[in-house]
């Protein structure tokens, strides 16, 4: 079994930053692709970014060149440092990490962002 655990949320002001991080409890190096996902209310769930085993990144539109998904695989753990941040992207913010061909999820960790 294959655990993700995400910490780093928060209440922040709108322009603020905060860094995410996702701990999974296998060699990273196993995994395909890790990626962070958020949901609102109401909302479905969309991809923010994510990353390839060989380095490479995508990242939603909105989220472009404010938000960098990074991974350090000698601590198996993916981040996502999120900066100017805006209340649009308050959002649960979920981990998934994707190792052919299973899907593993965090539990998530809340982001506000106030205005």
């Amino acid at each position: 079994q294959v655990h993700l655990t995400e910490s780093g949320g928060g209440l922040v002001q709108a322009g603020e930053s905060l860094r995410l991080s996702c701990a999974i409890s296998k060699s990273i190096f196993s995994i395909d692709v890790m990626g962070w996902y958020r949901q609102a209310p109401g909302k479905q769930r969309e991809l923010v970014a994510n990353i390839r085993s060989e380095g490479r990144t995508n990242y939603a539109d909105s989220v472009k060149g404010r938000f960098t998904i990074s991974r350090d695989n000698a601590k198996n753990t993916v981040y996502l440092q999120m900066n100017s941040l805006k209340p649009e992207d308050t959002a649960v913010y979920i981990c998934n990490a994707y190792e052919v061909p299973y899907d593993y999820w965090g539990q998530g960790t809340q982001v506000t962002v106030s205005s």
